[in-house]
């Protein structure tokens, strides 16, 4: 795809969505780097149910480890493969505090030291808390970009890499999201609703 094409997409998409931000309730890079963990495969406001419950007493690492990982499971449980994700916030947090101070750490590389933490947790971590250039490509952003045509990828790590080449840099993180905003809204996994899409012109994807 022209980058020309590019910019006319994310300049409709930002059009279509001013709005478009993060869904996770947070108020530290802690208890955002859990609601990501718990995000995978599970919904954003299944999630903030879960964390605003979760976050009430255990919203910080020395917190969480109070829990047994037992004790953290009934709490996540509802977000589904709740038992990797409590080995995950568990591990993770001892990291925070025998790695890091305590403090979750501010880059990708750090970020990725953590257990449980893959490219795409860090790169959210990375954008949102501390205002990062990143692009994290979760199901929303690999499908609808592929659709869409501004990446032609067979992996999320693929695509990524193909996003950053077509989109400036300092138009990662809010790209991240508008796509996200797309993907829920109208460019849906089973029935995209193409006729209704005001980006049908430039759009790669048949319909």
């Amino acid at each position: 795809m022209e980058i020309s094409t590019a910019n006319e997409i994310l300049s409709e998409l930002t059009r279509l969505y001013p709005d478009a931000r993060p869904a996770l309730k947070y108020s530290s890079p802690y208890e955002l780097l859990v609601a990501v963990i718990l995000s995978a495969q599970c919904t954003d406001e299944r999630v903030n149910k879960v964390t605003e419950v979760l976050f009430k007493n255990y919203n910080t690492p020395e917190k969480i480890l109070t829990l047994t990982r037992e004790e953290l499971e009934k709490y996540i449980y509802s977000c589904g493969f709740f038992r990797a994700k409590a080995s995950h916030i568990l591990s993770a947090s001892k990291d925070i505090i025998e790695k890091y101070g305590g403090e979750v750490p501010g880059t990708q590389e750090k970020l990725k030291t953590l257990s449980g933490v893959g490219q795409k947790t860090a790169n959210v971590v990375y954008a949102v808390a501390f205002g990062g250039d990143a692009i994290a490509v979760d199901t929303h952003v690999f499908r609808v970009s592929n659709r869409l045509g501004l990446a032609s990828a067979s992996t999320p790590e693929k695509t990524e890499e193909q996003l950053k080449q077509i989109i400036p840099r300092e138009e990662w993180s809010k790209a991240h999201h508008l796509i996200i905003y797309h993907g829920r809204r109208v460019c849906h996994s089973q029935k995209p609703d193409c006729q209704n899409c005001t980006l049908r012109n430039l759009c790669e994807h048949p319909h």
